[in-house]
Parts: structure tokens; sequence; C-alpha cells
């Protein structure tokens, strides 16, 4: 699913165009977001893409939405 980040003064953000979902990043599971789990203020979790650290932001990515009980 098709999701954007953006860094706001020392946490990120992430936008869910498919749903008009804005959420606050609120747990990662690696620092920089890339690679790693993230899970976002509503509890929905996402694989994230292999990126470089210092890719910039705002960037829109490809990441993968991890099952959850909230579906």
């Amino acid at each position: 699913m098709k999701v954007t980040l953006r860094k706001v003064g020392d946490s990120f953000e992430i936008y869910v165009p498919k749903k008009d979902l804005e959420e606050k990043v609120v747990f990662a599971e690696k620092p920089g977001l890339w690679g790693g789990v993230i899970r976002i203020g509503n509890g929905w979790s996402f694989q994230m893409p292999d990126m470089p650290a210092d890719t910039p932001m705002p960037i829109t990515v490809e990441a993968r939405k991890l099952a959850d009980d909230e579906d």
C-alpha cells in the first residue's frame, strides 16, 4: 500500500491516501524507519522498505500493511 512519510520535529508522521488517514509513528523497529516494522497511532503496523538512512522526506513508498485485529 502506498504511504507518504514525513518528519515533524523529532517524530515521523504517515499518510495513507487509500484510507485518507494521517497518524503519528509511535514505534519503529529500526532507527530511521527503513527496513523494519513501524506502528502508527491507530494500531496498524507496516513493513517498511529498505532505503538509505539519508533518504529525503517527505517521500511516498510502497509499504506492506501487516495483519491486525482492526480490519
